[in-house]
């Protein structure tokens, strides 16, 4: 009877464990698509891409910067853009001063080594996210693909 309550305290003490070692997946381990939520802010960088991506000083327009807007609007969160090239934003979304990169970057991206790239939502073409920010990336995705004809 007494190793019969112990094993049954031992099954009980590793569930415990266990289960107080249960978060929430996907998670995003710097906390991005948290902190958007909080503070109501998503920080977009805009790269020129053609007609997915339009830059005209501070404006910026397009395709993809509909998406992102789309995609904040769900979360719910107001869109701070940032426009430069395509090195310079991947630099600030590795620095956690962005949160997604628009900007006609696909699938064969040379990118791919340092953000995160969604799956494709049309034609190859993709958004970045921080690399293992996986919530957020999840999120991201998810909205895309509820959208898909």
């Amino acid at each position: 009877m007494v190793t019969l309550t112990r094993r049954f305290t031992a099954a009980i003490a590793v569930g415990a464990v266990l289960l107080a070692g249960c978060t929430t997946i996907p998670r995003d381990p710097d906390g991005t698509l948290d902190r958007v939520r909080a503070t109501g802010v998503l920080r977009a960088g805009a790269s020129p891409g053609g007609d997915l991506v339009e830059v005209d000083g501070d404006a910026v327009s397009g395709a993809e910067v509909d998406l992102v807007e789309g995609f904040a609007a769900s979360v719910p969160a107001r869109v701070e853009w940032r426009a430069g090239g395509e090195e310079e934003l991947v630099a600030a979304l590795e620095r956690g001063e962005l949160d997604i990169i628009a900007g006609g970057l696909t699938d064969q991206s040379p990118w791919a080594d340092r953000v995160a790239l969604t799956r494709p939502y049309a034609a190859g073409h993709v958004l970045a996210v921080p690399m293992g920010e996986n919530a957020t990336l999840f999120a991201l995705e998810s909205w895309l693909d509820a959208r898909r004809p």
